[in-house]
């Protein structure tokens, strides 16, 4: 079974840094997509960044120049750096993975990890 297991949220004041990893399971011989999302209490999940298997990567507005998604392809893992933090980053963090070439379940399309809380405060 394909899952995500993100780590590396927290509290943390505001200007400060957080670095979220996510790793993905699973007997996995490739992922094309990966990337964070982050929901705000009462808001709609939203796209914060993402990487394509070859490096290609799309940033939100808010966060250019303050956050890095980086990962590496050998251990399945996707990491987010994020500097610079405001209180408006509040939010739950979830990793994303999309066409996952799986030894066991073939091509897995759209997964989610469980969500890592992160809390700026000002």
């Amino acid at each position: 079974q394909v899952q995500l297991v993100e780590s590396g949220g927290g509290l943390v004041q505001a200007g400060g840094s957080l670095r979220l990893s996510c790793v993905a399971s699973g007997s996995i011989y490739s992922i094309n997509l990966m990337g964070w999302y982050r929901q705000a209490p009462g808001e709609q999940r939203e796209l914060v960044a993402r990487i394509g298997h070859g490096g290609d990567i799309d940033y939100a507005d808010s966060v250019k120049g303050r956050f890095a998604i980086s990962r590496d392809n050998a251990k399945n893992t996707v990491y987010l750096q994020m500097n610079s933090l405001k209180s408006e980053d509040t939010a739950v963090y979830y990793c994303h993975a999309d066409r996952i070439t799986s030894v066991y379940q073939g091509i897995v399309y759209d997964i989610w990890g469980q969500g890592t809380q992160v809390t700026v405060s000002s």
